[in-house]
């Protein structure tokens, strides 16, 4: 039986613009099974990153509750918070700017063992560090090399590797391959998933690519405005996708293949309505071909429509 890892629970993050509240993250439900991995898509600006990191607390909840191994995380003490890092950890999606120019690639992957003081010796973080750099595939002649001087793929790997060094058992991925080539991308998530396999992580993997998050999602979550509108086992969304939101996010995948013709593109019409004080309904009703009356004044709720399946959509 599956052991539940992380859960939020209505978890809501509001931000103050001179406008009104911002409504990025709106009660939002999970669930994530140790070992196993979310997916989470959805359009630029839909609060996929925001989730990511409200979650470990890089920005504060408005209200809900994030329980990590069965604890409230939002009730933690500071110094409770800062032991919780060793077990939480996030992989940036630019691998320039969230590494320090100043820092070597030795430095910048031994710094969260020092601070942390997870090893009494230089010598031992020096061993771990380059125990580190191998793991991710790094060469040890790069250990004092700066970020400036390496490929992308390789900053990745180093991001990937300061993420691992406190050992942690919940990774947050936001969008690690959007900023490389394709295979560069294929490189790293194939990295990834050994790493899962090997070390029993857990992730939750934001990304706006369909096709990224099918590769390597055990669960896909659709988000749209600050919610998530359907969620379902891999296999099970891209077979069977009910929302159509994520119709539409399906139909747009591109095939590889001369002549195919076969496959409908669903073309979204109608602007994207504002997340600063929602109005009343579905938030999807402005740019649905099957909006109905109630869509406009009553806001769905979840449906399960099978094992796993649910969806927010007052079709169902």
């Amino acid at each position: 039986m599956n052991q539940v890892l992380l859960e939020c629970k209505d978890l809501k993050k509001y931000f103050d613009t001179s406008r009104g509240r911002l409504h990025a993250v709106d009660g939002i439900h999970i669930t994530i099974d140790k070992g196993k991995t979310l997916g989470v898509v959805g359009e630029s600006g839909c609060g996929k990153s925001t989730l990511g990191r409200t979650i470990l607390q890089l920005l504060p909840a408005t209200s809900g509750e994030i329980y990590f191994e069965g604890q409230n995380t939002l009730n933690f003490s500071k110094k409770q918070l800062f032991m919780m890092r060793r077990e939480m950890q996030i992989i940036f999606q630019d691998p320039y700017s969230s590494l320090d120019p100043r820092k070597t690639v030795f430095q910048t992957i031994s710094e969260p063992m020092r601070s942390h003081k997870l090893y009494s010796t230089k010598v031992e973080i020096a061993q771990h560090t380059r125990q580190l750099m191998d793991t991710v595939g790094l060469s040890e002649r790069y250990a004092n090399i700066y970020p400036h001087e390496i490929d992308g793929g390789r900053r990745q790997r180093i991001g990937i590797a300061r993420a691992l060094a406190l050992q942690p058992k919940f990774i947050v991925c936001d969008e690690p391959v959007s900023a490389l080539d394709v295979s560069i991308q294929a490189q790293i998530l194939n990295l990834m998933m050994d790493l899962q396999d090997s070390m029993g992580l857990t992730y939750m993997f934001i990304t706006h690519d369909l096709s990224v998050v099918k590769h390597i999602s055990n669960d896909i979550a659709v988000m749209y405005l600050g919610q998530i509108i359907e969620k379902a086992p891999s296999n099970e969304l891209f077979a069977n996708p009910l929302h159509p939101y994520t119709k539409a996010l399906l139909s747009a995948i591109p095939v590889p293949a001369l002549g195919y013709k076969d496959k409908m593109t669903e073309v979204l019409r109608g602007e994207v309505s504002s997340p600063i004080n929602p109005k009343p309904g579905c938030r999807f009703a402005i740019r649905c071909p099957h909006v109905k009356s109630d869509c406009k004044n009553i806001e769905p709720t979840p449906m399960e429509i099978t094992s796993g399946h649910s969806v927010v959509c007052h079709m169902f």
